[in-house]
């Protein structure tokens, strides 16, 4: 049996209370229909600012209203620390999600992205050292890598940014070990590669690729390559990610104040996406005829990515079931119905 299966056996059988910050967003809306459906009470903590009561609405519809019913909803923001302080009380474990992502949008505006994933991180921190959480996990990213060239990338291994939400997110990592150092707090995080699923916004000026993509080509619309196509990255499906937050916060003692990639240790370029892309959308009936248009570079992206799993597989137990074929015949239909 998998830790994360026998895990999930454990879960059902014993009630925590979660906080999951971010919870009407993408990863954090997953991570509460998977703990709701193992019985766990969870906390949620949001401003909308990136989520959408829609995400809520559909984990409701999902689970159920017996399941629903452990779930309890903060609207807050976590540059608050107050909001952060009512979230965290009667917690056991917390899943810190919540922050601005983009690397475009970063550069675009440093400040909101520096106030929410900064400030918003260390008030968040404090709020779970002075409630005395059992565990504090919290989304890292491959971003921290910048612009260090090896391939894959190893925990121990990192260059310098290359975008202000990169700063960002190795400051995360910096407040994490100075708080294990200075009051004996411990934590994991998570560097995320490219995740994709279910519930992830399709609109707006800084959708992740494969949403956008998706949504353009089931519209009829353009689809714009930045570069060459040649680009490649370790594309992580989202139940990869609920797997890893939750065998993190499970984690023994020993596993604990460190950092660890989470992916699935693949690497696929941007014109073989395009392709995966209109074949799984084909398989359902939805054609796309048009090649996609290419663009110029976007500035703060790193040329290629993928992740050595190998310290989570070894230290977590993780063991990611969907690579990015099956995550994407796994979303397709959500795509679909909800574009």
């Amino acid at each position: 049996m998998s830790r994360y299966l026998a895990l999930q056996h454990e879960l059902a059988r014993s009630h925590k209370t979660w906080l999951v910050t971010g919870v009407a967003g993408f990863i954090g809306s997953n991570l509460l229909e998977a703990l709701l459906g193992l019985d766990q009470q969870v906390v949620g903590l949001d401003n909308f600012a990136t989520g959408h009561r829609r995400n809520l609405d559909e984990v409701q519809a999902l689970v159920g209203r017996q399941r629903w019913a452990n779930f309890r909803f903060v609207e807050g923001d976590i540059r608050n620390l107050d909001d952060c302080r009512q979230a965290c009380e009667g917690v056991d474990h917390v899943l810190h999600q919540a922050a601005l992502g983009s690397v475009p949008r970063s550069i675009d505006d440093p400040l909101a992205s520096n106030g929410a994933n900064i400030d918003g991180f260390l008030n968040m921190l404090v709020a779970s050292r002075d409630a005395g959480v059992q565990s504090f996990t919290y989304a890292a990213s491959s971003s921290t890598y910048g612009d260090h060239p090896g391939l894959p990338k190893v925990e121990d291994a990192i260059g310098r940014p290359l975008s202000p939400y990169a700063v960002t997110k190795y400051v995360n990592e910096l407040y994490a070990e100075v708080f294990a150092r200075c009051y004996g707090f411990a934590s994991i995080g998570l560097r995320y590669f490219n995740v994709f699923g279910p519930r992830q916004d399709p609109d707006g000026a800084y959708a992740a690729v494969i949403p956008r993509w998706t949504a353009a080509m089931i519209r009829g619309e353009p689809v714009a390559i930045n570069g060459d196509g040649e680009t490649s990255r370790d594309f992580c499906y989202v139940a990869n990610v609920v797997q890893a937050n939750l065998l993190a916060a499970s984690a023994a003692a020993g596993a604990r104040n460190q950092v660890y990639n989470v992916a699935f240790s693949s690497r696929t370029d941007l014109n073989q996406l395009f392709a995966a892309l209109r074949r799984s959308l084909a398989s359902h009936g939805v054609h796309y005829a048009p090649g996609p248009v290419y663009r110029e570079f976007r500035a703060g992206d790193v040329r290629h990515s993928q992740a050595d799993i190998g310290k989570a597989r070894l230290l977590l137990g993780y063991a990611p079931q969907f690579d990015i074929a099956a995550g994407i015949a796994a979303a397709m239909p959500w795509y679909i119905a909800h574009t």
